[in-house]
């Protein structure tokens, strides 16, 4: 359908270990079909030791996510009170660990509902600074997902610390403004209305098509849905959210060059901070946008994406990029892919 990166979620299963984790990313990778591949396989799972990070970093990953879930010690115990998750720091210093064992980009998240969300950005944003003082380098991801029903879970009906719409998007203001170079990732949980409204925000990552159901990928397991970890905000296929981002201003990317170029970690903060990454950001949109509209889009979305992105071309302002940029462009229409900054 024209994604080139996905997320991995793995739960705390015995048999979701490092080897597995490892094996499946390499499957992953090694699917093609036509010009359909995925070039970056990010992961969300449990906190491993140094050791089996060393593993699963051998398999190519992008981000390894692990959300607190809440920063609150109390409320993690209550919400976890038994079982592997139940070490709240084994869980908050995960990522310590993995960047220990050379994973360059590491994501972190709460879960917004459970304790008072002004704590639990405080959380996030001290263990960014932590993170940034132990390594030098700071989360490439922060994710804010408000608690959604699940099926089973009551405590999702009436979460003891409910986020309004309007906090929602207060929260993520703050979030952007004190970490302005990390990718903010929004998810499909959250009303189509909401997401419109958030993006406006800060908001640089976003989900579409997705479907959370166990084996739901799968055209052969029609009840799926029923065993789906919490319910969806904003089910809209991918091609019409795209047309929509298109329709809006926004110029979406499917971009993974900077992971394929070395541009992680430290290399990748070098870049960010000071706002120099828009030099690459910009062109690579450009071509994973073109590579989408010529693969999968629909006529109408063919038609708003490709002038959004003549517009984006006449935005560049530097000659010899957008020169190179439209040879690259002219190569795509001729059948290549996967042309990057």
């Amino acid at each position: 359908r024209g994604h080139k990166r996905l997320i991995l979620v793995y739960g705390e299963h015995p048999l979701y270990n490092a080897d597995f984790i490892a094996a499946t990313v390499r499957k992953v990778y090694s699917v093609k079909e036509g010009n359909g591949e995925i070039r970056r396989v990010n992961i969300n799972a449990a906190p491993l030791d140094v050791d089996d990070y060393k593993k699963v970093k051998e398999a190519g990953i992008g981000t390894y996510q692990i959300f607190q879930e809440t920063y609150h010690p109390e409320t993690y115990k209550k919400m976890h009170p038994r079982g592997p998750k139940s070490d709240f720091l084994y869980r908050l210093y995960g990522l310590d660990r993995a960047m220990e064992a050379g994973i360059d980009d590491v994501g972190i998240g709460a879960l917004f509902g459970l304790y008072d969300w002004k704590f639990e950005v405080m959380g996030l944003l001290y263990h960014t600074i932590h993170l940034e003082e132990r390594f030098g380098v700071g989360p490439h991801t922060i994710s804010f997902p408000r608690i959604e029903p699940a099926i089973g879970t009551p405590i999702t009906e009436q979460p003891p610390y409910r986020v309004s719409d309007d906090d929602f998007k207060h929260l993520v203001a703050v979030i952007r403004l004190a970490v302005p170079y990390t990718g903010m990732i929004l998810t499909a949980r959250e009303p189509i209305e909401v997401r419109r409204e958030v993006l406006k925000l800060g908001v640089s990552q976003i989900d579409a098509g997705s479907n959370i159901g166990v084996g739901a990928y799968s055209t052969e397991d029609k009840e799926a849905y029923k065993k789906s970890q919490f319910s969806l905000g904003d089910t809209r296929p991918l091609d019409v959210v795209i047309r929509e981002l298109a329709e809006d201003g926004y110029i979406p990317s499917f971009c993974t060059a900077c992971y394929r170029l070395g541009r992680t970690g430290e290399h990748f903060m070098e870049f960010a901070i000071p706002g120099f990454v828009k030099r690459f950001c910009q062109p690579n949109a450009i071509l994973t946008f073109s590579e989408y509209l010529n693969d999968y889009a629909s006529p109408e979305t063919r038609e708003a994406g490709l002038r959004r992105v003549q517009e984006e071309i006449n935005s560049i302002d530097n000659p010899e990029i957008k020169k190179t940029l439209l040879k690259y462009r002219e190569r795509l229409d001729n059948g290549e892919r996967d042309l990057y900054f």
